[in-house]
């Protein structure tokens, strides 16, 4: 009998061809595929009369055939089979190409299941090559049938009976990972029943619970490993500190600090004499001063005789941090160091070796902190900018440049606090929810197409007042195309600077560029050598530009709120008035009500807050950190209320048994292993 981990390619029935398509849908072991969750399902249970069909909806339909089929050759050789099917309510046509063997396997009289997209017109039904059935026959009809993503080389039928096969292959083998006493409480199903239902339901309710049993297991699981990552992390000693008088540093500010930036400091340095080591994710908004929370946590560091590290995305936001933060420091004699690719070799030794020696207390660079060759004298603070350009495997790579040093993570995408006990759910929060004094408020418009030459008139106003703007675009393709990112972009700021703007500077900036490239466009930008900078989102955690103060979002309707929100705080950064135009036709209304909220709030928290109840977590998750165990089936969109659920029962569990010793517990421990197996290096 096969154990969950087997290899695809040894389950009866699959073999080494399959199994080599399979892999490229991500499906390795047994495991892997009873846990490929169907992306949706079609219902084929009932039948409808062929006077009530749709056009364009799919159904199925039991009808007789009237007449027998004709067939003839059409253009490219193609044959094409017609045949008349009625029922008690009218009759409709079904057309196959290239199925000849349907002239004579289709007789007059014969009843048959056909399951299919409704075509035609008010007068006359027809479906296209359906799945047909005899009736009292049916295997692929009278059923849900699940819906899977699918690779070349597998169809939904050979999906459909491969799990078949490993659903078999396992009924033995399915241990019951949830204890008795959660599964009866929260009235889950049994695994086996979960598994079985999820891929071949039989009825909307079994997979109903189906869902329910496999979405709260895994958020259960995520919840437990969770809380027992955090707890090894705090049995471990962190670096050393006592408490010093943070006035000093607040006094030499040219600023005075928010409340909300207080509070994130005082818990930060809370966390850095509390003898274990912090893992605090600082979450506020754009502009809401997270890097000064920063700075306090280097000069607390350096108080206490600790270098830091701080590590961003890009090294133009790595060069922006030196040289804010070195004057700075420079009052408290505190040195700092910029480390990037671009650094040259003999610069880059005498900076490796002020390192080792401790001559140097605050690091800041991209991932050129991470090479090997990159040791510390005393690292006790690693900062990480941007946390969701990282991810918790290089977060772990800086991290290791120490034994269990302090970290702070900052993050300027607002999440409600549910999503953000998932998504960061190994680390402790600190929120700020204040903009500082003089931070100015960007005006947004939702507009329409109609208004384009008056926007275009407004550019130039800008630009004439001697501001910068930025056009972003989406990618927009067909359902099957993605468009060529380099190509879109490039074509449309060439034509914006030969038709619209032939007498202001043009740049573009686009994901396909080389990094060296992109920093240099951005620079140059930021220089004031360009006037409009045309760019898909990869300007959305980006430089500080103050003197841009118009962003134009094209398509804005392709952009989640969030994203929305990220792309308007490139803008209203400096002294002058700033404004965010949302460009779009749609006439969807729920997507206008999405877009209105960004024209009534400047509030990342409570966007994002309405972001996740109209759109589900897309958004963060598309950006969510790598190392954690990705959710297959959970659909936070839709399970806020399971998540409290599976959150609240993890934690009443891991408070009676937090390490999962008990006998009773040690299925569950065990998968909880397995699931952060694959990240150990990172997470532990």
């Amino acid at each position: 009998m096969p154990a969950l981990q087997t290899d695809v390619r040894y389950i009866k029935g699959i073999g080494e061809a399959r199994a080599k398509a399979l892999n490229k849908l991500g499906i390795f072991t047994l495991r892997d595929l009873i846990s490929y969750f169907p992306r949706t399902y079609e219902d084929r249970t009932l039948t409808r009369p062929i006077r009530e069909l749709m056009l364009g909806e799919h159904a199925c339909v039991r009808a007789m055939i009237a007449a027998e089929p004709t067939a003839h050759r059409i253009r490219g050789g193609k044959m094409l089979v017609k045949v008349r099917a009625v029922d008690d309510s009218g009759s409709m046509d079904v057309v196959f190409f290239n199925q000849e063997y349907r002239k004579s396997s289709l007789h007059a009289g014969q009843t048959y299941i056909f399951y299919g997209k409704v075509e035609g017109d008010l007068i006359r039904r027809q479906m296209v090559n359906p799945i047909l059935e005899p009736e009292g026959r049916q295997m692929l009809t009278g059923r849900i049938m699940p819906v899977y993503p699918l690779t070349a080389g597998v169809s939904q039928l050979i999906l459909s009976k491969t799990v078949r096969q490993g659903l078999d292959a396992c009924r033995e083998l399915m241990s019951d990972v949830l204890p008795d006493d959660v599964r009866r409480a929260h009235r889950l199903c049994y695994a086996n029943y979960a598994y079985e239902n999820i891929h071949f339901p039989t009825a909307p309710e079994a997979l109903e619970a189906a869902r329910r049993r496999l979405s709260f297991e895994e958020l259960f699981l995520l919840t437990c490993g969770l809380s027992m990552l955090r707890r090894r992390r705090r049995d471990a000693a962190g670096p050393a500190c006592h408490a010093v008088d943070l006035s000093v540093f607040c006094q030499a500010l040219p600023f005075p600090l928010t409340g909300a930036q207080k509070r994130a400091i005082d818990d930060a340095v809370a966390d850095m004499i509390g003898g274990k080591p912090m893992n605090r994710l600082c979450q506020g908004d754009v502009g809401s001063g997270k890097t000064m929370v920063a700075a306090a946590c280097v000069w607390f560091a350096a108080q206490n005789g600790w270098q830091s590290a701080l590590m961003a995305p890009t090294e133009i936001l790595a060069r922006q941090h030196y040289e804010n933060l070195a004057p700075l420091f420079e009052r408290f004699h505190i040195r700092c160091a910029l480390l990037t690719g671009s650094v040259r070799a003999s610069a880059r030794r005498e900076i490796l070796s002020a390192l080792r020696s401790g001559e140097i207390d605050l690091c800041i660079g991209t991932h050129a902190l991470l090479t090997d060759d990159v040791a510390y004298c005393r690292l006790g603070l690693v900062i990480t900018d941007e946390q969701h350009r990282f991810g918790v495997n290089q977060r772990a790579l800086l991290s290791q440049k120490a034994e269990n040093p302090h970290m702070l993570v900052l993050s300027a995408t607002p999440i409600p606090r549910t999503l953000a006990l998932v998504i960061y759910g190994d680390l402790d929060v600190s929120v700020i929810n204040e903009l500082p004094p003089g931070r100015q408020k960007v005006d947004t418009f939702s507009v329409g197409e109609d208004y384009r030459s008056r926007i275009n008139a407004f550019i130039r106003k800008q630009v004439s007042q001697g501001h910068q703007v930025f056009i972003v675009c989406p990618l927009v393709g067909d359902d099957d195309t993605v468009p060529d990112e380099r190509k879109a972009v490039t074509a449309y700021a060439g034509k914006l600077q030969e038709e619209t703007f032939p007498d202001l500077r043009v740049s573009v900036l686009h994901g396909k560029m080389k990094a060296k490239e992109k920093e240099s466009v951005m620079a140059a930008f930021a220089a004031g050598e360009s006037d409009i900078l045309v760019s898909t989102t990869v300007i959305e955690v980006g430089v500080d530009v103050p003197n841009a103060n118009t962003m134009v979002v094209e398509n804005a309707d392709r952009f989640g709120l969030s994203q929305l929100h990220q792309l308007r705080g490139r803008v209203g950064r400096g002294s002058a008035k700033s404004y965010c135009i949302l460009l779009s036709d749609t006439q969807n209304e729920e997507t206008r009500r999405r877009l209105k909220v960004m024209t009534q709030t400047n509030d990342g928290f409570k966007i994002s807050e309405e972001d996740l109840r109209l759109r589900g977590p897309g958004d963060f998750f598309g950006a969510r950190q790598h190392g954690l165990p990705a959710l297959k089936i959970a659909d936070l969109s839709c399970d806020m209320r399971l998540l409290d659920e599976a959150q609240q029962a993890a934690r009443e569990l891991m408070s009676v048994d937090p390490e999962l010793s008990l006998p009773e517990h040690r299925a569950l421990r065990e998968r909880i292993e397995e699931l952060f197996a694959l990240h150990a290096d990172s997470l532990n």
